[in-house]
């Protein structure tokens, strides 16, 4: 560790003694899956009662309509639960950002619902690492900085949503409404076992296109029939080989038929893209319009899209280069080594970078195998990644990330 004045010594012995694992132990006992509302009404309060020991005005935000297609192609409303607001010093001179998500993907009958230590140091459970760990870790870091000089020169937004997990479309606008004018942004989804953060970030778009065919009996009439069935899986086709370099494409479900007698008149395609440019996204929407027109042609069915690009891409700019600059040089002295790499996989930073505002995305804890029952947490890095945090709020505070300055430098 490299010298730090005693300002910055201060500040990491408050953020480490904060009582992460405790806090994140009894928030992962919570089951906050995306579509649990009861479960996520449960982790909102939880969330409330503890980022209220913070100044400022914390509030639970109602989530913007959002619309799904079911499964026989119906459009139907898609409720979703609160999002968790704090506003600390909105009149600062310098303002961030910090984001987090109280949501999982284990819903309320997943079996993996319980916590275990797999040996000393590393704790196994739902949420662990993504990323109850990582709210944890944000809500250490601010405490520190609240004993702190900064809170002279420092404002903040806090957000926490209840769907990030399924993309966050009933969030999306707080996100880009609080990012409006923020210097930097931080957001604390889990860092790699060895530390490793997310660079840039591909983009996502989930679609779910709805084919409506004629019906008919297989056997006296199947020529007056137009099989919905067979042109979704056609469409599949023709957007899984129009991918190529710059973007990939993943028809992950088909849903519709019926009784193997009957031509069937509807189905649900089910479709994911993941482009790695803006370039790229506006390649592959002319791909999905080329294709529905084709396949609406040669099989004579009617299609209607449904969904977008929800996530934009996240190049690694200037600005984003200058941020990632500052966390590393946080982290060399601290004795870490702070490194990243470009990465498929979306999240909020996606969307907060869209608006123009450097992020790191993966302040949060170090772990692994997320998204699975093997997910894990390793502890030593709550109060590590605490000191990472509130050094680099500390310093952005004092004037020591200017966004609008070049610097060569490579990760």
């Amino acid at each position: 560790m490299t010298f730090l004045s005693l300002d910055e010594q201060r500040i990491l012995a408050r953020a480490a003694a904060a009582p992460m694992l405790d806090q994140v132990q009894r928030w992962a006992a919570i089951n906050s899956g995306s579509r649990n509302l009861d479960g996520l009404a449960q982790m909102a309060d939880a969330l409330a009662d503890a980022f209220g020991a913070l100044p400022g005005a914390i509030r639970l935000v109602d989530p913007a309509p959002v619309d799904h297609v079911a499964a026989d192609g119906r459009v139907q409303p898609l409720i979703h639960g609160r999002h968790l607001h704090l506003s600390v010093r909105p009149q600062a001179p310098v303002q961030l950002l910090l984001t987090g998500h109280m949501d999982t993907v284990f819903p309320a009958d997943h079996p993996f619902q319980g916590q275990r230590w797999l040996e000393p140091g590393i704790l196994n459970g739902p949420g662990v690492a993504d990323m109850k760990g990582g709210i944890a870790i944000m809500l250490a870091a601010l405490t520190a900085i609240e004993t702190s000089d900064a809170t002279a020169l420092l404002g903040y937004d806090v957000v926490i949503n209840s769907d990030e997990e399924v993309g966050s479309p009933s969030s999306a606008g707080l996100l880009r409404e609080l990012a409006a004018g923020k210097a930097a942004a931080f957001t604390y989804e889990p860092a790699l076992p060895d530390g490793t953060l997310a660079g840039a970030r591909a983009g996502s778009g989930n679609f779910s296109v709805i084919v409506i065919g004629r019906s008919a009996h297989a056997g006296r009439n199947p020529e007056e029939g137009r099989n919905a069935l067979v042109a979704a899986a056609d469409l599949a086709l023709r957007l899984k080989t129009g991918s190529g370099k710059g973007f990939s494409c993943n028809p992950a479900k088909i849903e519709g038929g019926g009784p193997n007698n009957v031509v069937p008149d509807h189905a649900v395609l089910r479709v994911n893209f993941r482009p790695r440019t803006p370039a790229d996204e506006k390649i592959a929407r002319a791909l999905i319009d080329r294709a529905m027109a084709e396949v609406a042609r040669d099989h004579d069915v009617t299609l209607h899209l449904h969904g977008g690009f929800g996530r934009p891409p996240k190049p690694m700019d200037t600005k984003a280069e200058r941020l990632f600059g500052l966390v590393r040089q946080c982290g060399a002295d601290l004795g870490l080594t702070i490194g990243w790499r470009d990465t498929g996989g979306v999240c909020d930073g996606n969307n907060i970078a869209a608006c123009g505002v450097p992020v790191v995305d993966t302040m949060g804890a170090r772990g692994g195998s997320i998204h699975s029952d093997a997910e894990f947490l390793l502890t030593d890095s709550l109060a590590e990644r605490a000191q990472l945090s509130a050094l680099a709020l500390w310093r952005i505070a004092h004037g020591q990330f200017q966004p609008g300055q070049k610097e060569g430098m490579t990760a």
